[in-house]
């Protein structure tokens, strides 16, 4: 499965979250740190949620960019 992630500057470094996984999230100093923490975040999430024997959401959300003149 492939989660969508969002990553976003802060004033200290980068958050990020997985709009399909509701309170899965991770902060780091730089882009790369954050995605790494992101990933390891879902892992232990999805882990989570089996481990409570709750449905694991489908991955539904989807990024795109667009280019604005």
């Amino acid at each position: 499965m492939k989660y969508a992630i969002v990553i976003e500057k802060s004033e200290t470094g980068y958050g990020a979250y997985v709009p399909d996984l509701p309170g899965c999230i991770a902060v780091g100093e730089t882009i790369e740190e954050t995605e790494s923490l992101i990933r390891e975040a879902v892992g232990f999430h999805l882990e989570g949620l089996r481990a409570d024997g709750a449905c694991i959401p489908a991955p539904t959300s989807r990024a795109e960019y667009v280019e604005v003149a």
